[in-house]
């Protein structure tokens, strides 16, 4: 050891089981490196004893098992410096010892080796879909970040701009047609950056890449193993899963998904991570026993009067996140990786959970939301809610925000779901949804509070959303009674697959539809089979077919054009400064200029946005038609103001390559064909 790293850690001449340890960083928890030797440091309020238990690589028993000396125990929490520890070749683990009584959730078992909840990586999870040894616990390893930053500072698309890609990351490139070096891996993911940046998306949304354990609940329906593929089930909060990764990094702190972050921000692309922070993968009472539960299982997890678990997350337990701890160890995690990742944003699955009471209650004011909202750390950061949960919280438009929170607007997605396939009384929905959902959100308090979908992972995709009037799981093994049965789909004559021309035509028209009006989403029609659910298919059926970008081509140009289209034009997204000719920011023309009423049976709209582009380019005004009806309309603009025109930018009823002068405008009227939707844009007169 160097004389300067005695002086900031005098070794102490007490030797615990052979090795030379002192009172480590009681202030900073998990495994951390100092001079000389290694920092372990993890609470728990009720326990008796500690211990550190150290492996050599990939050994199920310990060669040594060290209890922490009273003077490493300050309070609740335990922390020691181990020195001449060779870390490349340990791993540890925790045995704590505690009262054990069920009635109080109290449940310690000094004989289980517990996972660090602060750990930075997880042995054991390297080789996608390779099952742990049978017996074997999960060890955590003492990791090193060598990571160079070189003065990268996040750009953060402004969130009225963004275009989120959501994506799983194994799913992404895992199939054989992706072509790419290193397929289901954070590396493959940025082997598509050309492609992502040929699309027009500017924001990643990645499914959950903290550490899961992808065969936990490994089974085999049809012969084919399913697994925990879509990974809402976590086992580590701070460590990424090294299942994603090409190369295995046994001591580097997730060096590839920082590559690939890097990378990406500097071609213009923001991160946003999904996260799983309302329950854990230690499930209920007869799930596994690895980290949480031995520490202090009546306080991490929501318990009811006798002990057993709330399930408000659906999956077997629910983290009590307005717990002092537990707020404090999501709060560190978050900033860990918004610090160590520098990740922009998240979102939450299942945010509704994280704002309820120690009982089970929704709370008016969440100490952990506001905690989030205000958290200087977190300052910058996008923070977006599933503001909903497994046990009928539902909260969309209502979800303690403190100015601070975004949701996903569930409501945005029904209702443009039944009025794009014809449900009659959903034009008015529709209209309040198109323009920002005020109903809901008051746009001058949460201008960015409503981010908006029609489809997402969960549910089914835009192809089968037109493909299909029911779901179809039965490839899950649970005939048929999992995922939702409130799809609002159509599939345009025929269930699933067809070589019909004409339902092929209206099925791609439908989706154009869903695209003209939402300007974003699963842009070269991917199917998967119907199935709405594929949180376990680990397979073609989830897997993206990149051979689909060849056969629906037009359809990825339409979808790459829309998103060009709405960063050409700011009134798009958001109000700006009032357009030079009077008109308002918004108006509305169902089907004559200036009618904004509809009824039950109106099944056509004319929005109209508008406003100043810059001071010197003049007005920007963009008008939406859509017509959801099965039989053709047409739609009159309003008179142009002086000194300009109006011309169609696009028609989803025009075949591929789109061409303005098909006859589908003329003068300040749209004909509108059945399903149908168009936009026309102001232009100077020449």
């Amino acid at each position: 050891m160097e004389q300067s790293e005695k002086l900031f850690f005098p070794v102490s001449n007490e030797k615990t089981t052979g090795f030379r340890v002192r009172p480590g960083l009681f202030l900073t928890n998990g495994a951390v490196l100092v001079p000389g030797g290694v920092s372990f440091t993890i609470h728990s309020v009720y326990a008796t004893g500690c211990e550190l238990c150290l492996f050599r690589r990939g050994e199920t028993e310990p060669f040594a098992v060290l209890p922490f000396p009273q003077d490493c125990r300050v309070g609740h929490t335990y922390s020691m410096i181990v020195f001449d520890l060779d870390i490349d070749e340990i791993e540890y683990a925790y045995r704590v010892d505690g009262p054990y009584d069920p009635d109080r959730g109290l449940i310690f078992d000094k004989s289980r080796y517990l996972l660090d909840p602060y750990a930075r990586a997880v042995t054991g999870q390297s080789v996608w879909g390779s099952r742990n040894p049978a017996g074997s616990a999960y060890h955590a390893r003492v990791v090193k970040d060598t990571f160079d930053w070189a003065g990268f500072v996040n750009h953060r698309v402004p969130f009225q701009d963004m275009v989120i890609y959501e994506m799983h990351v194994r799913g992404f490139t895992r199939h054989e047609s992706s072509g790419v070096k290193n397929p289901g891996t954070f590396a493959g993911l940025l082997e598509k950056l050309p492609y992502l940046k040929k699309l027009g998306v500017n924001t990643v949304e990645l499914m959950p890449v903290f550490e899961f354990d992808e065969t936990a609940d490994e089974r085999t329906v049809g012969g084919k193993k399913l697994l925990n593929y879509w990974g809402y089930n976590t086992v580590c909060f701070f460590a990424p899963n090294t299942g994603y990764t090409a190369a295995v990094e046994y001591n580097r702190e997730g060096t590839e998904l920082k590559e690939m972050i890097r990378t990406l921000n500097a071609n213009g692309i923001d991160v946003i991570l999904d996260v799983v922070l309302n329950h854990t993968a230690e499930g209920d009472h007869r799930g596994p026993f690895f980290s949480f539960k031995g520490l202090d299982n009546n306080i991490y997890y929501m318990l009811t009067p006798d002990g057993c678990y709330y399930n408000f997350s659906g999956v077997g337990n629910t983290l009590n996140c307005n717990h002092p701890v537990v707020r404090q160890f999501i709060l560190d995690c978050l900033r860990y990786w918004v610090v160590e990742y520098r990740v922009d944003g998240f979102r939450f699955d299942l945010a509704s959970i994280l704002g309820r009471g120690e009982d089970g209650g929704p709370l008016s004011r969440p100490p952990l939301l506001e905690s989030l909202a205000y958290d200087p750390i977190l300052g910058h950061v996008k923070l977006i809610a599933e503001a909903w949960d497994a046990g009928g919280l539902y909260q969309v438009g209502s979800f303690p925000d403190w100015n601070r929170w975004a949701e996903w607007n569930g409501r945005y997605r029904d209702d443009l779901r039944r009025f794009l396939k014809g449900d009659g009384g959903m034009a008015q929905a529709a209209v309040q949804r198109i323009i920002g959902s005020p109903d809901l959100y008051q746009p001058d308090k949460r201008p960015n509070a409503s981010v908006n979908f029609i489809t997402c992972h969960d549910g089914f995709t835009l192809h089968d959303l037109y493909a299909y009037n029911q779901k179809h799981n039965e490839a899950n093994g649970w005939n048929n009674t999992d995922g939702s049965d409130a799809n609002y789909s159509w599939n345009c004559g025929t269930e699933g697959f067809t070589e019909d021309p004409d339902i092929l035509t209206l099925r791609e028209k439908m989706c154009r539809n869903a695209f003209a009006v939402l300007l974003c989403g699963d842009e070269f029609g991917n199917s998967q089979y119907g199935n709405n659910n594929t949180y376990c298919q680990d397979n073609e059926i989830s897997w993206l077919d990149w051979s689909d970008l060849e056969r629906n081509a037009g359809l990825f140009d339409f979808v790459s054009r829309m998103i060009a289209f709405r960063k050409e034009h700011p009134v798009l997204r958001g109000p700006g400064e009032s357009a030079a000719c009077g008109w308002p920011d918004i108006s509305f023309h169902h089907g004559v200029p200036w009618n904004s009423q509809t009824d039950e049976n109106a099944r056509q709209i004319g929005i109209l946005f508008c406003g100043r582009k810059e001071a010197d380019t003049g007005d920007d005004g963009v008008f939406l038609a859509v017509n959801a009806h099965w039989e053709p309309h047409t739609q009159t603009l309003p008179k142009a103001p002086g000194g300009y025109r109006w011309k169609l930018a696009f028609h989803t009823a025009s075949p591929a390559p789109f061409d303005p002068e098909a006859g589908m405008m003329e003068d300040e009227v749209l004909f509108m064909d059945a399903r149908s939707a168009a936009a026309a844009v102001l232009e100077r007169c020449e």
